[in-house]
């Protein structure tokens, strides 16, 4: 399955059906609604990335919240999470302004794309390992098609580092055996196997997610070094 270009690969995943359970949720959150929210209209399926086509750098989260990017079909956008990770971004230089609260609100991303392992929001936040590898194709392609600008890659939490790691080996980046371990401020640059192709750097940082913003185990702080390292190694700071 390829495309030959991004958009045209956006197009076709909001349509993708493939797992039963992820779409009987997504489309039952987009019925039932939460109750602040009862009067919008839910995008209810699955959520393409974000930014960019020619991206440098690469964001990459878990899945759409059930109440964010899943209402509002854009990545991050609509919930506390991304409150936590737009107005780090917009700290360093990666965005145009700090909220991200629908789509058509102004924002855009400096030289960024934010995408996910899975496109839909699962129940419970927890996407079963077949969901995450059926969901494998849309990174695959996205990945090919970013292969031409892409420096570095900023993973958010262990589930994005598990599944992107064989990721790019399939994608033709070197990966170490055995593989490196996620941690916060983790950081490994993967030299191709292509001829021709640049080296990739990967950075790993506690996901946004509230248990860790509200907790303290990742402080905006710590998630804006992370970020500017990031985005320095993929000559955008």
């Amino acid at each position: 399955m390829t495309f030959p270009t991004l958009d045209e690969m956006d197009a076709a995943l909001i349509d993708c059906r493939l797992c039963p359970r992820l779409v009987a949720w997504r489309e039952r959150v987009a019925h039932e609604k939460r109750a602040a929210f009862r009067d919008e209209t839910y995008w209810g399926r699955p959520v393409p990335g974000f930014g960019p086509t020619d991206a440098a750098l690469l964001v990459v989260g878990l899945a759409p919240a059930a109440h964010g990017a899943n209402r509002t079909g854009r990545m991050f956008t609509g919930d506390r999470s991304g409150e936590v990770l737009y107005a780090a971004m917009h700290a360093v230089g990666l965005a145009s302004q700090p909220t991200a609260t629908h789509i058509g609100d102004g924002l855009t991303l400096r030289g960024t794309r934010i995408t996910a392992p899975v496109h839909c929001a699962p129940p419970a936040n927890k996407p079963t390992t077949l969901e995450r590898d059926t969901c494998r194709r849309w990174l695959d392609e996205e990945l090919r098609l970013l292969t031409p600008t892409l420096r570095a890659v900023l993973v958010l939490g262990g589930f994005g580092w598990q599944t992107l790691l064989p990721t790019l080996r399939a994608a033709g980046w070197a990966v170490p055996v055995p593989r490196p371990k996620f941690g916060h401020g983790a950081h490994v640059r993967l030299e191709p196997e292509t001829p021709g192709r640049e080296p990739l750097h990967v950075f790993g940082c506690y996901h946004v997610s509230q248990q860790n913003t509200f907790t303290g185990r990742l402080t905006p702080a710590m998630l804006e070094a992370v970020l500017t390292d990031a985005g320095r190694t993929a000559g955008l700071l």
